[in-house]
């Protein structure tokens, strides 16, 4: 009977093993009262399994480990699946806006390596991205940028996806894209 929930913990572990965890931000507010000020702390973390799941959480705590810990709780609840092609990067652009936040992805070829800003690296190191190009315009306020970053992940199709509500087969929809990538040269 004493083993039962040292199994569990263990399986637990070894599901916790396989997400990459990645700190974006933390705020400290302060609350004055009578015997001085009380801080609280906000935590900002992308949680992923590099393989193509990713989630971001929020938590709010007077300690930050605590809050890093409800947060990437929360990260691990509502997880999206991202389409990547070969593995590594895009399969088409995008563009993604939360409030006054606004960014542009872009597919790049193999080596061109992650470039973006900080909240936005965070979520494709933590996807499992290792070639994109992702430029942020407005705001830079992290919470509204991995948001907007997450709504632009969301419009990314496959072709696989497209060609099942289409009803065509896989080959015809990725022939017309190489089409297209040869007549732009």
């Amino acid at each position: 009977m004493a083993r039962e929930p040292r199994r569990q913990r263990d399986r637990e572990r070894e599901q916790d093993s396989e997400f990459v965890d990645k700190l974006v931000h933390i705020n400290r507010v302060a609350k004055v009262v009578k015997g001085g000020r009380r801080f609280g702390f906000a935590a900002l973390v992308v949680v992923g399994d590099q393989k193509g799941r990713v989630g971001f959480g929020h938590g709010k705590a007077r300690e930050v480990p605590e809050a890093i810990r409800k947060a990437t709780e929360s990260a691990k609840r509502d997880m999206i699946r991202v389409p990547l092609r070969e593995g590594r990067t895009l399969h088409h652009d995008v563009a993604g806006r939360h409030g006054a936040g606004r960014v542009v992805l872009r597919s790049a070829p193999a080596g061109t390596g992650i470039i973006a800003g900080g909240p936005m690296r965070a979520v494709f190191e933590s996807v499992g991205m290792q070639d994109v190009v992702a430029k942020s315009i407005g705001t830079s306020n992290p919470y509204n940028m991995v948001r907007a970053t997450f709504d632009a992940l969301k419009h990314e199709t496959s072709p696989r996806s497209v060609a099942a509500r289409r009803g065509k087969k896989v080959s015809d929809i990725i022939a017309r894209r190489t089409d297209g990538d040869i007549s732009a040269e």
